[in-house]
């Protein structure tokens, strides 16, 4: 077989999304689950009203996970939402990332707490625990009496409002599901939560029901853990390159990829597979993230990787899709801080349904960005490159 080539898995060659699914259970050791419905919820206008109505439907017990959890009316409506749920006896927890939801009132807070929720902060910032203060919860779980979950890249605040028409509502995605897959992303919650108690469930609460098996799709869920070494996130992300044979779409807020992840991508373009990054333009929140991120450009430009810039806000979804078959989706973006230093959960979708829908929306977003050309790359100025290097001496932190 010649150097470079992706060998077949056996017994799959009829069924592509069997091959990878075959191929990721084995290299993770996460089995993944059949029988599950998977919704995409496309930018704010879909993801919060469908969030609020899980969490006004709940009747046992609302588990909810995020990193972004701001000021203003969404953080307000989430925080009423909550409260009333508690309030009318239903169990609810809160875990919010420390750093993440620093902007939040802590008004909020007292008046969840006030209605009965249980409310913990991920891994406050202490100069007793300086080691942890880098490592964050960056997951976006909502999980609403152990039936549906929710997860992507959207966080609580009114960025995400509206449909993206402007800068001033950010384009991103987050993904309803049911089915089997709904007890990984509430095991993500737990993993989180377990650092602020050691009351995993509560008996009589808690009933770990048999999830139904009625849908279409088949969802391996992944967590990324802040720990030493490559994270299952990073393997996720390196295996799917490597397996990848026709193309493969890439849609990331952040983008700033370690040295291997860059030789993926360009070994798969250099055996024919036709790459494509879709990443933030003019509106990136975080300009010294991008900058670090343009420092690889050069590169993977003349590997044959094309690059897109999102022009009409901050591109904030965090999508990959390879070969028609299969997604990778969730809150992991593809920069160092996802695959190493950030807890992190994502869903694996081998359902070309919904991967046609997926790549149908990155279509749309193609229509409003503007492709980077090599030959002006080549050309930009000696203060842009200078910025490159300076933000790229920090690019593990980003």
């Amino acid at each position: 077989m010649p150097t470079g080539a992706t060998p077949d898995v056996p017994g799959t060659a009829d069924d592509p999304a069997e091959r990878y699914r075959r191929a990721l259970e084995g290299l993770l050791g996460v089995p993944a689950t059949e029988g599950n419905h998977v919704e995409v919820l496309r930018n704010g206008d879909e993801i919060f009203p469908a969030m609020l109505e899980a969490i006004g439907a709940a009747e046992h017990t609302i588990d909810f996970l995020t990193y972004v959890y701001w000021s203003g009316e969404m953080a307000e409506t989430f925080a009423e939402a909550l409260a009333a749920r508690a309030q009318a006896g239903v169990r609810v927890r809160v875990l919010l990332d420390a750093v993440g939801s620093a902007p939040m009132d802590d008004g909020l807070v007292a008046a969840m707490e006030e209605a009965g929720a249980q409310v913990g902060r991920f891994r406050p910032v202490s100069a007793l625990h300086l080691g942890k203060v880098d490592h964050r919860t960056h997951r976006k779980v909502l999980v609403c009496d152990e039936a549906v979950g929710f997860t992507g890249g959207v966080g609580i605040a009114d960025e995400w409002k509206g449909s993206a028409r402007g800068p001033a509502e950010w384009r991103d995605t987050h993904f309803r599901v049911r089915g089997p897959a709904v007890d990984g992303l509430r095991a993500a919650f737990v993993d989180n939560w377990a650092e602020t108690t050691t009351k995993l469930f509560d008996e009589g609460i808690d009933r770990f029901p048999l999830q139904p098996g009625d849908g279409s799709s088949c969802v391996q869920v992944v967590r990324g853990a802040s720990e030493p070494g490559p994270s299952d996130i990073s393997t996720l992300v390196h295996a799917l390159l490597q397996l990848a044979r026709r193309r493969v779409r890439i849609t990331t807020a952040y983008f700033v990829p370690d040295p291997e992840t860059e030789t993926l991508l360009c070994e798969a373009v250099s055996r024919g597979v036709e790459v494509d990054l879709l990443l933030p333009g003019p509106h990136a929140d975080k300009r010294f993230v991008q900058l670090a991120g343009e420092s690889d450009y050069e590169q993977l430009l003349e590997a044959g990787v094309r690059a897109f810039a999102f022009q009409p806000t901050m591109l904030h979804a965090k999508i990959m899709t390879v070969d028609g078959v299969v997604a990778n989706v969730g809150s992991a973006n593809l920069n160092s801080r996802s695959m190493a230093l950030d807890e992190e959960v994502n869903m694996v979708v081998f359902d070309p349904a919904v991967v046609a829908e997926l790549d149908a929306h990155f279509d749309d977003d193609l229509r409003r960005s503007e492709e980077l050309d090599l030959k002006r790359w080549r050309e930009r100025g000696p203060i842009q490159r200078l910025a490159e290097r300076a933000a790229a001496l920090g690019d593990r932190q980003f």
